[in-house]
């Protein structure tokens, strides 16, 4: 038996087999947990598809820009389970523009606004709009970041101020949620050749310089994550929360590298 026997997740994000969270739900089906899956309207189709490959018939329409929306698909959700025990926000976007060139001229006001809304704002609401079903569950969040939050990267640019912002979300989240018995932790994934991925510049000389530094020698995959996930979200991990766990080979502990002729 798994050690995910009995929980129910809800994985929010899901737009390929190359996607992170495909790697988080094939980790957490493995270990037991039934599964839903909210689409972006373009993904029907393909999500669809996938949650039948999970067994999932519980897959349902949600944009997370909407209030509106995330309240309708939750109100679906109610009708399918009558409680949540997992919640994956697997979730970032930023106006291609915005991930090309310097920051300075790609930081519009409007891509600042978008990068936060999506990326960092829409957990907190997600996490609103789970907390009833959660009751009662000893419920656990996980969302995805980036090194970028923590440093300049080439290309990055609004996107790692939008994922500072998700980690202090994930800090607050965690003191308002944790007397409720609900836990969220965030993991800052190293970079993985995903679709989201592909709209930053520069994107295969990041993966080639990170697997040449990385004390692993090599670059993360969706089965790292989603293990590292899995295991957040289970009764194994029941002490952990408000923490940005790094899921990246240790290329976030190297400060310098030197070659093997010194």
């Amino acid at each position: 038996m798994g050690f995910l026997a009995g929980k129910r997740a809800l994985i929010i994000g899901l737009a390929s087999e190359r996607s992170i969270a495909y790697g988080i739900a094939a980790a957490m089906r493995r270990e037991g947990a039934e599964l839903a899956f909210s689409y972006q309207e373009r993904f029907k189709d393909r999500v669809e598809r996938l949650g039948q490959e999970f067994g999932s018939s519980a897959v349902f329409g949600m944009d997370v820009g909407s209030d509106e929306s995330i309240a309708g698909a939750f109100d679906k959700l109610r009708g399918i389970w009558d409680g949540l025990d997992i919640v994956v926000h697997a979730v970032a976007f930023a106006p291609s523009d915005a991930l090309h060139g310097g920051f300075m001229e790609s930081t519009t006001r409007e891509n600042f606004r978008i990068a936060h809304d999506i990326s960092s704002y829409s957990l907190t609401a997600i996490a609103r709009a789970a907390e009833p079903l959660m009751a009662g569950r000893q419920g656990a969040l996980v969302t995805l970041s980036y090194l970028g939050a923590m440093r300049s990267l080439p290309g990055y640019n609004v996107m790692g101020l939008a994922k500072a912002s998700l980690e202090a979300n994930v800090r607050f989240l965690a003191s308002d949620l944790g007397p409720r018995g609900i836990r969220i932790n965030g993991i800052s994934a190293g970079p993985i050749r995903t679709l989201a991925a592909a709209g930053i510049g520069g994107f295969r000389k990041i993966l080639g310089h990170v697997a040449a530094v990385a004390p692993l020698r090599r670059n993360v995959t969706i089965e790292d994550v989603g293990n590292a996930a899995a295991f957040l979200c289970s009764d194994l991990a029941s002490g952990i929360t408000g923490e940005i766990v790094y899921v990246d080979n240790g290329y976030s502990t190297v400060g310098m590298t030197v070659g093997a002729e010194s």
